[in-house]
């Protein structure tokens, strides 16, 4: 089980596990942003990746999805990729095997009912998969996607500048970047310290020439 703790910020841990963290051979870094759609938030994410021209993952939770359909679609209609979260945002070590795979069958069905298209991804809440949640997640076709930067843009008491320092340090093509669109599960308004350092990342990755992809 420590493997399964320890997989979101250990490589060897993920490795053993048979997790992506990075993506091998890509030209760019990939933006990822769990636990929308938020009503604020991921509008705001939008419209700073739509003037920047980067595309992003969107890791999304089938209770909220449930709640604005039509911002989950303008995710999708915005080129972005739509992933499953969960669809409550739980720790999975204290879900039992049939709750694990109850909240992955109710989370894809919200998603594929708001967009028409299937779930490829997945990413647990706070990147921890139990072993059943990870078989579970296998056994319906979704490929576990974690992340090698983040920002912990989640903390009250972070800032902007903290944020994407934390991002873009030592960044290199392939990392996979974690940010927040929504502070349903993290401190309040936490969604507007990640927009304004979204800005500093995608100005960064322009200085560096550091383009954006999608894992495929």
């Amino acid at each position: 089980m420590l493997r399964q703790v320890l997989a979101p910020v250990n490589a060897g841990a993920a490795r053993a596990l048979g997790l992506a963290r990075v993506l091998p051979e890509a030209a760019g870094v990939a933006l990822t942003f769990d636990d929308g759609p938020h009503p604020a938030g991921t509008p705001a994410m939008l419209e700073i990746l739509a003037r920047a021209g980067h595309k992003a993952a969107f890791f999304l939770i089938g209770e909220q999805v449930r709640r604005r359909p039509e911002l989950v679609r303008e995710i999708r209609d915005h080129g972005h990729l739509i992933a499953l979260h969960g669809y409550r945002h739980r720790l999975q070590l204290r879900l039992t095997a049939a709750q694990l795979t109850d909240d992955l069958e109710r989370g894809r069905a919200a998603i594929e009912d708001a967009t028409g298209a299937a779930v490829a991804w997945h990413r647990p809440p706070y990147g921890i998969y139990s072993t059943a949640g990870l078989d579970a997640a296998r056994r319906a076709g979704l490929e576990p996607l974690l992340w090698s930067r983040w920002g912990k843009d989640w903390r009250r008491l972070t800032t902007p500048q903290r944020i994407a320092a934390r991002v873009t340090n030592d960044l290199h093509p392939g990392d996979v970047i974690l940010l927040h669109d929504a502070d349903f599960y993290s401190a309040r308004n936490s969604h507007l310290r990640t927009a304004a350092a979204l800005e500093l990342i995608v100005a960064e990755l322009a200085a560096r020439e550091i383009g954006t992809v999608l894992p495929v």
